[in-house]
């Protein structure tokens, strides 16, 4: 039986990992559940799976739910997320929360040598430096949710990092796919959020049409694998079935297939080594497809996607301002503040007038991320 921390419960992975963990209660238990602002989802949750702690994003949440479930250990905040990281009652920890908030007690995590399946992009793309030397120092693996990041950790299995000759990331292209620069002017939140191919939460799904999604993925892929930018490839693919490939030194390429369903990743995160059955997911029918769609990337049609990989080449703190930018410009386009262009002018914009820090430390970019939002609220004004 692994204990299972997961922070993020309210967001769509976080709902996705609990109906893993429902499908097998003989193999996870929830240890305890983090989320934001959404008593209304996590209330009927902390019910069903009853765990030893819950952690609120602000005090107004924590009296809400206690005064629905009658739980005791109700924290709040980066500091309650902490003391779940480092309680030894958690074997497993999930990090699904969206934004940076998460890295904090990510880093509690590995020094507490627990399982790390990690599914928030930000932890990686902000401190990779951080995140990683803390991973070799306490031996602690990270394990990848992303579809992306996960088929590359399946096809490395048994691998040696020096025999790669290159990482494919698969892009399904998101919601504009078909769009031209110009088409993309005037084009709405609504628009945006009708993703072709996977159900996610309206941020990343914004990031999936702005191409940034795979601008972070590529950032993270660096860290995970630790591989250099320059063997690091996007390739649009449409359908989403191959989820991404390596190509080894002998030309050989190994892919990983499978319907567009995050519940997949995310159980194997939670169960490796072994795999485990997995219900109400459809089965992979390659005769049902008749064919694939593969584009090579055209990085001034997706801007973001360049902006990623300079970002990441430049390292420092720039990832960071990369990321903060993005986070706010896109939440400014979700309330209909700014337009869908806008989103790729302001993180522009931001990494032009950012100084970098080389080799910043957590305090830096923790107060790098709260300058960079503050700047991108002041290009509105």
């Amino acid at each position: 039986m692994k204990n299972i921390a997961l922070l993020g419960a309210t967001g769509s992975i976080g709902e996705q990992t609990l109906e893993v963990i429902r499908q097998h209660k003989d193999k996870f238990s929830v240890f305890a559940l983090a989320f934001g602002t959404n008593a209304g989802k996590a209330i009927p949750m902390i019910r069903e799976f009853e765990p030893e702690a819950v952690v609120t994003a602000d005090e107004e949440t924590r009296q809400k739910v206690f005064e629905a479930t009658t739980h005791k250990n109700i924290m709040v905040g980066s500091e309650g997320m902490v003391a779940v990281a480092k309680d030894p009652g958690a074997d497993v920890f999930v990090n699904a929360v969206m934004g940076s908030i998460g890295l904090p007690a990510t880093l509690e995590a590995i020094r507490s040598r627990k399982r790390i399946a990690i599914a928030n992009k930000e932890t990686l793309v902000t401190a990779g430096h951080l995140v990683m030397a803390e991973s070799r120092k306490y031996d602690t693996p990270l394990l990848p949710v992303d579809s992306e990041h996960s088929a590359i950790f399946q096809a490395l299995n048994g691998e040696r990092n020096e025999d790669v000759r290159r990482l494919i990331i698969t892009a399904s292209g998101g919601s504009f796919r078909d769009k031209t620069r110009e088409e993309l002017q005037g084009v709405n939140v609504k628009d945006a959020l009708n993703h072709p191919n996977w159900n996610m939460g309206a941020k990343i799904t914004v990031d999936s049409a702005s191409m940034m999604n795979k601008g972070l993925e590529v950032i993270e892929a660096h860290w995970l694998f630790n591989m250099p930018y320059d063997k690091i490839h996007v390739l649009l693919h449409r359908e989403s079935v191959i989820h991404s490939l390596v190509e080894f030194q002998d030309r050989s390429v190994m892919a990983q297939l499978g319907s567009p369903d995050m519940k997949v990743p995310i159980q194997y995160a939670l169960s490796y080594p072994e795999r485990i059955p997995l219900s109400g997911s459809e089965s992979l029918e390659l005769e049902d497809l008749a064919e694939l769609h593969f584009q090579k990337m055209d990085m001034e049609r997706f801007r973001c996607l360049k902006f990623a990989f300079q970002a990441g080449r430049q390292g420092g703190s720039m990832p960071a301002v990369l990321n903060a930018a993005n986070e706010q410009a896109v939440a400014m386009f979700l309330n209909e503040q700014i337009s869908f262009l806008d989103i790729e002018a302001f993180v522009e914009r931001a990494l032009t007038e950012h100084n970098s820090v080389s080799e910043p430390s957590l305090s830096d970019i923790i107060e790098i991320d709260k300058e960079t939002r503050k700047r991108v609220e002041r290009y509105v004004k």
